[in-house]
């Protein structure tokens, strides 16, 4: 009933939509720079030719006499469209948040994630990462088949977690409440032993998620006393990883602290989301095993700001928001300087939907280049995606392409000002509309 439920507020917005959207026709764009994903460089004025939601050509120079429907975009750079690795796009924070979870039915978040999605969408993200939550691999069909707009999605489900984790969704909840919904388990995305950790993995198969999500560690917003306390054993991990290499998925690792890390690390996860307290061993570990990292400073900076505000979290999650939040930009400049591989993420969900772009900024600030920043949420995000029809603009590639204002590598700051959006050779957003 609750698939149900959640199914019939995902397409109520756009129910008389038949299916995906589709392209306008061939189009052809005139770009005043194009960014080179692969090289990090900006190439000059070309033009990029699109057919059928794909990329049919892309050509050095702007013709004198303009096609007919050309998109003139020749005082903006082109670039392929971005990728965010880490969303959660059923919710965002507040502080009614802790206090909704009881309140609110999964309908109403589902509702909610529609206009999430739009903004992630219209900010440039053509495809993002949900990394925890039923609303996503529902709101994933929903797009798809063109019921309502929105990223590319690939959806984790719900995140796997032990009792008391970062994911475990009882945590804070009273003795009436737990003894009416009794223990969590792995349905509920709640493990505590190899088995459960393979059944965990295997449920989210059947839920039809993507890609596989754990919280190695204790996290900052749980209603829970650490936030980087290691949370699974090394067997435990390592069951997780080997069950989802059997459905060809690959595993995210929420992880604040160290040790947890390197569990994570050594057992094989794809990617580290956050990674506060990554030591140099940590650092080593990452390196040697071809680990990708997802700094998330958005969030980071989002909650040691919202942690200076009396009420807006609960008392137990404040000192979390405080130390740890502070800390995640700092460990990203660090981590650049030290050699491992930086993919974008922003954790947005904790900060609002739309704002995405802003982690360019922050990822600059770290002392990351601007070039390497753009990067992180194309060429390299398809990477750690493994994909190959993405991330750069070139024949053959989706039809996924932003546009910005002047020069990205020399102003960051434009990335908060984007003027295109395509998304498989359907224009979302053009210069002449808001």
């Amino acid at each position: 009933m609750r698939v149900l439920l959640l199914s019939l507020a995902l397409l109520a917005p756009a129910a008389a939509l038949a299916g995906p959207p589709e392209p306008a026709g061939p189009a052809e764009l005139h770009c005043g720079q194009l960014f080179d994903a692969r090289s990090g460089r900006l190439l000059g004025p070309h033009t990029v030719q699109v057919r059928d939601g794909h990329i049919a050509a892309v050509r050095p120079g702007i013709p004198e006499a303009p096609a007919a429907g050309a998109v003139d975009l020749r005082g903006h750079a082109c670039m392929p469209g971005w990728t965010d690795l880490h969303v959660h796009l059923e919710d965002q924070s507040s502080p009614q948040s802790y206090a909704e979870g009881f309140r609110l039915d999964p309908v109403d978040y589902a509702f909610r994630s529609v206009g999430y999605a739009e903004k992630t969408l219209l900010a440039g993200f053509t495809s993002v990462r949900d990394l925890g939550g039923d609303v996503a691999p529902r709101l994933r069909d929903a797009i798809a088949q063109g019921r309502v707009r929105g990223p590319r999605i690939f959806a984790a489900g719900r995140s796997i977690a032990t009792t008391g984790g970062h994911a475990d969704p009882t945590n804070g909840w009273n003795h009436l409440l737990s003894d009416l919904h009794g223990p969590p388990g792995p349905a509920d995305g709640v493990v505590d032993s190899v088995d459960g950790a393979r059944q965990a993995v295997r449920q989210r198969y059947k839920e039809g998620s993507d890609l596989i999500k754990i919280t190695a560690t204790g996290g900052v917003l749980s209603y829970a006393r650490s936030g980087d306390a290691p949370q699974f054993t090394d067997d435990e991990v390592r069951a997780v990883v080997e069950t989802a290499r059997d459905y060809g998925y690959r595993v995210a690792a929420h992880a604040h602290g160290a040790e947890g890390m390197k569990r994570a690390i050594r057992a094989g996860v794809t990617s580290i989301e956050h990674g506060t307290y990554m030591d140099e061993e940590a650092m080593r570990l990452i390196k040697r095993h071809g680990t990708w990292y997802i700094p998330t400073i958005h969030a980071g900076r989002f909650v040691a700001d919202k942690a200076k505000i009396d009420g807006y979290f609960p008392e137990v999650v404040r000192p979390k928001a405080a130390r740890i939040g502070a800390l995640i930009q700092e460990t990203a400049g660090k981590a650049y300087r030290n050699g491992v591989k930086i993919a974008f993420g922003t954790d947005m969900g904790v900060g609002p939907h739309g704002d995405n772009a802003r982690e360019f900024i922050y990822m600059v600030e770290a002392g990351i280049p601007a070039a390497v920043a753009l990067q992180a949420a194309t060429i390299r995000a398809a990477e750690v995606l493994g994909v190959d029809d993405q991330g750069v603009l070139e024949a053959g590639k989706r039809a996924d392409i932003l546009a910005v204002p002047g020069d990205p590598l020399a102003d960051i700051n434009v990335v908060m000002d984007v003027a295109f959006v395509m998304k498989d050779g359907v224009v979302y957003r053009a210069p002449d509309t808001p």
